[in-house]
């Protein structure tokens, strides 16, 4: 979990900087496990979430907005009737675990003030917010957990607050460093499970971070450390252990390679072992960035899902109807010798005696004249037995004509479905999806949704725009209609049209005008192409190329297909980093 308990200690420093002193104004509960505090502190308001997500549990000042329901919560309720107009007399932190108390002072109803403390454990699973009062004892709870649910402890109204179990670890700022890693080659261990495993607050990232610091693989066994490592080691621990001591923070979000995807961790000192790493000045900041970021790409990945469920199953029965119509041509792949029987027999009827069960006869079609063995049924007469044989490849012959013009279709069809799952990958927001959804509609592959779907004031999205080195401009269509829009109705007829061969993908365009395209710009456009296809993470990709007048649409043909002739042919290899570029329209050096 990357809230562990070094940015727990990060996180209550932010908050008793502005928060002691404060007021709460209001108090509202969005999500069944997540309550926002209204706080006006220090001339300013303030927003403060707590969540007990499982898998996102966090505190942290937010300026997120979020529709509340309707009816507030029973906790909501409980806690605006002891909390609404309280006044925060401390933040609490508990010796590095993921433990936080806010202390806040309010009025009861005999108009006694006293002490009620609002917790937020964050343990993954187990996290809780709970409200008790002067005594300690429990009010409410965002999740109760009685003794069925847990022997241990107890979170229920009217009992004692009981901190959760402590871990049998040791606190980084009593840490003897040198006791500390002797300790460790009898651990049995690996070195970043040893320091995960006996030091509070550490988490994976942060013991993998030490391991890197000290320029030791994080799995090496804690025995075969070495002199020479073991004082790297204490050297690397002291100096990050010294950096928590003295709330020496840096407060950063550890991106993935592809700006698209969501971010991959966060951390409150500095990292060096990720290579993309951004910094900013609070961990607030940090954390709601960060759960914003998979917030929305948890909503993207939902929004998709149903579609891909769509897209997944029509092209496995394609796939399905390829393989049966492919089985059909092999059984209808010898039609012509049953038209060669009919005629042998025929040929020779008078020299065929009555029932036979098949007889030998010289093929006169082939050069050599060998004999043919040709079974006959000898219910039949010769004459019934030619016929017979006509039927048989007139029946072959209408099954191998239906059957490649079917095999085309679905053909056609796969690709379609697998240009369309292509073009959903390229989605960057919601709007580009409910495209999708609304071109799979009309194609019949899905019903038409009026929740969540297009309205009427929508602009259709736009292509792609970017401009190369050389200052031409190129435009890459990111679903089928943009792909038709861009090739059929935006090109001029000299203008480049490029796209993958024989692999689904994005169709792009340079404005060529009246100048020759330089070969730079011809091989960004075609990287382009093949980045925005099904072949993105491949190498040596073919990329095919023509002016737009030689692009075509067939008649009846799917959005996004189209026909073209005169081509010529580039092979790229996708670079993140150039497309990268020239989305963000800086100039190669």
């Amino acid at each position: 979990m990357p809230f562990d308990g070094v940015v727990t200690k990060c996180v209550v420093r932010e908050l008793s900087e502005t928060l002691p002193g404060g007021r709460i104004e209001k108090v509202f509960q969005p999500e069944p496990d997540e309550i926002v505090l209204n706080i006006r502190a220090k001339g300013q308001n303030y927003k403060l979430l707590l969540s007990a997500n499982a898998n996102y549990p966090r505190i942290h000042f937010t300026n997120t907005v979020k529709e509340n329901p309707a009816v507030p919560p029973g906790f909501c309720m409980l806690a605006r009737k002891h909390l609404s107009g309280g006044r925060i007399i401390g933040v609490d932190f508990l010796d590095y675990e993921r433990i936080i108390v806010l202390r806040i002072e309010s009025m009861n109803e005999l108009g006694d003030m006293l002490e009620k403390k609002l917790i937020i454990e964050i343990m993954g699973r187990h996290s809780n917010i709970i409200l008790t009062n002067h005594e300690d004892k429990i009010l409410d709870s965002i999740k109760h957990v009685d003794a069925d649910m847990s022997r241990v402890r107890e979170v229920m109204p009217a009992r004692p607050y009981v901190l959760p179990p402590a871990q049998d670890k040791q606190s980084p700022e009593k840490i003897d460093i040198d006791k500390f890693l002797a300790a460790a080659s009898d651990s049995g261990s690996s070195i970043d499970k040893y320091l995960l495993n006996n030091i509070k607050g550490f988490s994976p990232l942060l013991c993998r971070e030490v391991c890197f610091r000290a320029g030791i693989d994080n799995m090496t066994p804690a025995s075969a450390l070495g002199r020479d490592g073991y004082e790297r080691l204490k050297a690397a621990l002291a100096g990050l252990m010294d950096a928590v001591s003295r709330d020496r923070f840096s407060p950063c979000i550890l991106l993935s390679e592809s700006p698209e995807s969501a971010p991959v961790d966060f951390h409150c000192l500095e990292i060096r072992h990720w290579g993309n790493v951004q910094y900013h000045s609070s961990m607030s900041q940090v954390l709601d960035m960060y759960y914003a970021a998979k917030d929305r790409a948890e909503r993207f990945r939902q929004k998709k899902s149903d579609i891909i469920k769509v897209l997944s199953n029509s092209i496995d029965r394609c796939n399905k109807k390829i393989a049966i119509q492919q089985d059909t041509l092999r059984e209808v792949a010898d039609r012509e010798k049953l038209k060669l029987y009919g005629e042998l027999i025929t040929a020779n009827i008078y020299s065929i005696p009555e029932n036979a069960k098949s007889v030998s006869l010289q093929n006169y079609y082939s050069e050599k004249g060998e004999y043919l063995e040709i079974p006959l049924d000898e219910n039949l007469t010769p004459q019934q037995n030619a016929q017979k044989y006509y039927r048989q490849y007139a029946k072959a012959k209408s099954t191998y004509s239906n059957t490649i013009r079917q095999l085309e279709e679905s053909m056609r069809e796969l690709e379609y479905l697998e240009s369309v799952l292509q073009a959903l990958e390229n989605c960057s927001s919601a709007q580009e999806i409910d495209e999708i959804r609304q071109e799979l509609a009309e194609q019949g592959y899905m019903a038409s949704s009026k929740r969540g779907g297009l309205k009427r004031k929508d602009a259709p999205t736009s292509p792609m725009h970017v401009r190369s080195s050389d200052g031409f401009d190129i435009y890459v269509g990111k679903n089928n209609k943009q792909n038709d829009y861009l090739s059929l109705k935006f090109a001029s007829s000299n203008d480049i049209w490029l796209h993958t061969k024989n692999i689904p993908g994005s169709h792009v365009i340079i404005k060529k005008g009246n100048q020759d395209i330089p070969e730079r710009t011809m091989l960004e456009a075609a990287t382009l192409a093949a980045y925005y296809s099904k072949a993105r993470m491949s190498s040596n990709v073919p990329v095919d190329y023509t002016s737009a007048r030689f692009v075509k649409k067939p008649g009846g043909a799917k959005p996004g297909m189209v026909i073209y002739e005169n081509y010529k042919t580039i092979h790229v290899t996708p670079d993140t980093n150039l497309v990268e570029r020239l989305k963000s329209g800086s100039k190669q050096v």
